[in-house]
């Protein structure tokens, strides 16, 4: 077994594959882009087989350790959840509500969850981005990057415009 430690611990990609699961079957497409993104993640070859083996079967969301995810993390968890419950062509209601119960569990709020289906989406558009072979895993983990680091600068803008506007003096009325 590899000494290297996946970034998402298997509680992630148990999670992912429970969105998969949740239309009441798992396509081929699916869990090849599962295994795919735990291998991209980090995971060895060995603990990717054993996961493949696990999701044969249906399985449950469960809790997630969120104790080592940052922001960026849950985030990417979330847009790759969107895109594999996209990727045979349509989302059911089933797979909406697994898709909400996920973005629950990683305590991720409505507006951020539409920002990473549409980072999901962006990507699937591009060329062959449809593919579970071709998506392009580490475009969407840097698109939020990005796109975090942008609202991050954004909000401290206008937090020191509001600072700068508190700190004006009162103009005086001509009476």
């Amino acid at each position: 077994m590899s000494e290297t430690t996946p970034r998402l611990g298997r509680d992630v990609f148990m999670a992912l594959a429970a969105i998969g699961w949740a239309d009441g079957h798992y396509d081929q497409d699916e869990a090849d882009a599962l295994v795919r993104c735990a291998l991209e993640e980090g995971m060895d070859v060995e603990q990717a087989a054993e996961l493949e083996e696990l999701i044969k079967e249906p399985v449950s969301m469960g809790d997630i350790d969120l104790t080592k995810l940052t922001k960026e993390d849950r985030l990417f968890i979330y847009a790759v959840a969107s895109w594999m419950s996209r990727i045979d062509g349509d989302i059911s209601p089933p797979e909406v509500e697994a898709l909400d119960k996920l973005g629950g569990v990683l305590k991720i709020p409505e507006k951020p969850r539409l920002h990473a289906d549409a980072i999901a989406l962006e990507v699937a558009a591009l060329p062959d981005g449809d593919s579970p072979s071709r998506y392009d895993l580490p475009r969407v983990r840097k698109l939020i990057s990005e796109r975090l680091a942008e609202a991050r600068r954004l909000r401290a803008e206008a937090a020191a415009a509001a600072a700068k506007e508190g700190d004006k003096p009162e103009e005086k009325k001509d009476e």
